[in-house]
């Protein structure tokens, strides 16, 4: 990933606080939405790099305990 950047994603799950970093070439607050919830094991991955899977939107992952998320460089 050539133009890819850093990226720190902080989150409450259930309350807890939890937080991660990421490699990506672009980040945005749907895209920090969707990969909370990846690492809190609620959203997918795909099997292979070109395989869509189901975003999960903030509403969604609201209702699945996932608050507060936020990003920023790492």
């Amino acid at each position: 990933m050539p133009n890819s950047t850093h990226y720190r994603i902080d989150y409450l799950l259930h309350g807890d606080a939890k937080s991660f970093r990421i490699c990506a070439n672009t980040m945005d607050n749907a895209e920090a939405w969707h990969w909370a919830t990846v690492d809190a094991g609620i959203g997918h991955l795909p099997k292979y790099r070109l395989d869509r899977v189901p975003k999960l939107s903030r509403p969604q992952a609201e209702r699945k305990g996932i608050t507060s998320v936020s990003w920023t460089d790492a």
